[in-house]
């Protein structure tokens, strides 16, 4: 079988982030919804609008997100937007937060762990989507990366809730105390994923994956009091393939021959991280095996 096409650029710049989006060959047109971490009121390592303002403005995008199931700044439509606005997305695009008013269920089809996923209500207006993600630690997750930003980052707060619950409750006040494995709530991650890919697929509507590794801390940038960047950037990683553009996200960490990449190593496997694309790969949502085509 033919192997994934991930493509990478060393230097992180808004001009290589729109020469690597064209290097994937499809132009989204219409609606597009680009769906980027806004970040946590606190959060330092969010994607500036310096570096993703001119990519966004190209293809005509919006900014789309859904809110936190847990307590914080951006838990309501009113305060996500006014995170949004503090940080600099509004400055270059228009920010939906999709489930501000409803949501919706899509399928999960032969999940182990969730039945359905839940998204916003305001996913299904637009034609084509954008995953762009900040590559990352994650205190429950690992990492994040495309699979994170698709499955927890696509699902409103109660979608949240019944991944982070791994399919036990739809309420964002009860799934922090429900028991579950942590292998199956990272499967219950890429579940979801695999959800947002076949809604796309079947309703016809393209997604392409950008994964941007610059100020890499250990902790997300849902986490208010996230901490400074414990190893050099990495690139820009870029595919059709979401499981490819995360696995070559991994083994970029694995490679490094900077010392600091020791302490993502650490919280990605101290939280089982690397199983998501081993996951989602036996699922078909993708495949972790991959030719990496650098761009210069």
């Amino acid at each position: 079988m033919e192997k994934s096409k991930v493509y990478f650029c060393k230097d992180i710049n808004s001009d290589n982030l729109i020469k690597i989006y064209e290097a994937l060959g499809v132009k989204l047109t219409g609606n597009v919804g680009v769906k980027v971490s806004t970040g946590e009121d606190g959060a330092k390592g969010y994607l500036k609008a310096d570096l993703i303002g001119p990519l966004v403005k190209k293809i005509n995008g919006t900014i789309i997100e859904c809110n936190t199931a847990y307590p914080g700044a951006r838990n309501t439509k009113e305060d996500h937007l006014e995170v949004a606005k503090k940080h600099g997305f509004t400055s270059f695009a228009n920010v939906d937060i999709m489930d501000g008013e409803r949501e919706y269920k899509i399928p999960v089809n032969n999940g182990k762990h969730l039945k359905y996923d839940i998204v916003g209500e305001n996913f299904k207006n637009y034609d084509a989507i954008l995953n762009l993600a900040h590559g990352k630690g994650h205190a429950m997750g690992g990492f994040g990366a495309n699979l994170k930003n698709q499955s927890i980052g696509i699902a409103s707060r109660n979608g949240k809730a019944y991944i982070h619950s791994c399919g036990q409750t739809e309420d964002p006040d009860k799934c922090w105390s429900v028991d579950y494995e942590q292998k199956d709530f990272i499967e219950s991650m890429a579940e979801a994923a695999k959800a947002v890919s076949d809604y796309l697929r079947e309703n016809n509507k393209p997604i392409l994956y950008i994964t941007v590794a610059n100020a890499i801390s250990v902790d997300c940038d849902c986490d208010s009091h996230q901490g400074d960047p414990v190893m050099a950037d990495l690139g820009i990683f870029a595919s059709l393939d979401p499981v490819a553009n995360d696995q070559a996200f991994i083994d970029a960490i694995w490679t490094s021959v900077d010392p600091g990449h020791v302490k993502m190593m650490e919280r990605i496997d101290r939280q089982v991280g690397r199983h998501i694309t081993e996951y989602a790969e036996s699922i078909g949502l993708g495949s972790s095996d991959y030719e990496l085509i650098e761009i210069k």
